[in-house]
């Protein structure tokens, strides 16, 4: 943890804001007192914040997190200014500037906007700045939300190459059982999953602000450490410790190796808008063979998505195998089924003498 030098760091809204929410000044400058630290040690953090809808609660006369998604959107952009504003004029007791990054699982999933947010981020941390990264919740709709920050931390932190993820909570790390019950203890480290085989992670968070939970933490810890990146998960108090290699929180061991950052997107941060059905021989070019899917292996169609959308590729039973980057529109498809590339380049023109879906652009779910 000492050798990091590019760090991706995590905090919820819990550890901002209040539980009737409003931010939290004196929380806030604790948290940038610590980062801003960091980045004079020579050392490069990203911050993926939550906290824009439950600073937007007391502003608008919210007194819970709205249910519906309008009010949650609102909240947000009422929520957004006021955190960044609050960070700024943090980070400015150091001299440091702040970036804003904005992000929605539909920019992860395709192609050219993963190229921008890995560009962005990159020249901000080149050119000095301090990122602050949030999910676009006054623009994200149910389809295409991350749901939580702990996922998006997980995925932000394999596109800038980070040495090392902190997941800040309100709760010191993973314990064996409820941490509030006498007899339970944390498990200083997880070297891989099986490690927690029996262990009650629970749900909810303490202050219900949020939309995450030990669950989501543990799953982003997950994604994490199957791509290669040690994570730490702590509370905010901790912040200090953890960042300094401390005896804090539980410790997730690397678990895999780096992947291409756009299929780890893909695969955890896409959500498909149709399936293609495929016929057995498909499903085992696919996902042993490792090759694209072609026109004449796919026996079904679902949904209604266009060129470059995620779609699920799903065997004769319904499981989903497999997802991937549609090159052709909904309604072209049933013109496609089951024909060859060559008979549909002769009959409709070269442009179909192409992949369904190309294997440089899918992820196999189940092997």
């Amino acid at each position: 943890m000492g050798e990091a030098r590019r760090i991706v760091v995590k905090v919820g809204s819990s550890s901002l804001t209040t539980a009737a929410g409003g931010l939290d000044a004196d929380r806030v400058d604790a948290l940038v007192d610590v980062l801003a630290k960091m980045r004079g040690a020579d050392k490069e953090v990203v911050l993926v914040s939550s906290g824009a809808i439950a600073a937007g609660l007391a502003p608008l006369g919210l007194p819970r997190r709205p249910r519906d998604l309008a009010r949650q959107q609102a909240a947000a952009s009422v929520g957004q200014g006021l955190l960044v504003a609050r960070y700024t004029a943090s980070f400015a007791r150091y001299g440091v500037r702040v970036g804003q990054v904005l992000l929605t699982s539909d920019d992860m999933s395709r192609r050219a906007h993963h190229r921008n947010a890995s560009r962005t981020l990159d020249k901000l941390l080149a050119m000095g700045a301090f990122p602050i990264v949030n999910e676009n919740d006054t623009v994200a709709t149910d389809e295409i939300r991350f749901g939580d920050n702990d996922r998006l931390a997980a995925l932000v932190a394999h596109l800038v190459r980070a040495d090392l993820l902190v997941l800040l909570s309100d709760v010191d790390g993973v314990y064996d059982g409820d941490p509030s019950r006498p007899g339970t203890s944390r498990l200083a480290e997880v070297r891989d999953m099986g490690d927690l085989a029996g262990v009650d992670i629970g749900s909810a968070g303490k202050a219900g602000v949020g939309t995450g939970g030990m669950v989501t933490k543990v799953e982003a810890a997950r994604i994490a450490a199957a791509a290669g990146i040690p994570v730490v998960l702590t509370s905010a108090v901790h912040a200090a410790d953890a960042l300094a290699g401390g005896d804090t929180g539980t410790y997730f061991h690397a678990t895999g190796r780096r992947s291409a950052d756009r299929l780890l997107w893909l695969q955890h941060a896409s959500a498909p808008q149709g399936a293609l059905v495929l016929d057995d021989g498909a499903v085992r070019a696919v996902v042993e063979g490792r090759k694209s899917l072609l026109p004449a292996g796919i026996a079904g169609v679902e949904g209604d998505f266009a060129a470059g959308d995620p779609v699920e590729l799903r065997d004769g039973t319904g499981r989903a195998v497999a997802r991937g980057l549609v090159n052709f529109d909904a309604k072209e498809m049933p013109r496609l089924i089951g024909r060859s590339t060559r008979e549909l380049a002769r009959e409709l023109g070269p442009a179909y003498e192409r992949e369904v879906v190309h294997r440089d652009d899918l992820v196999i779910l189940h092997p």
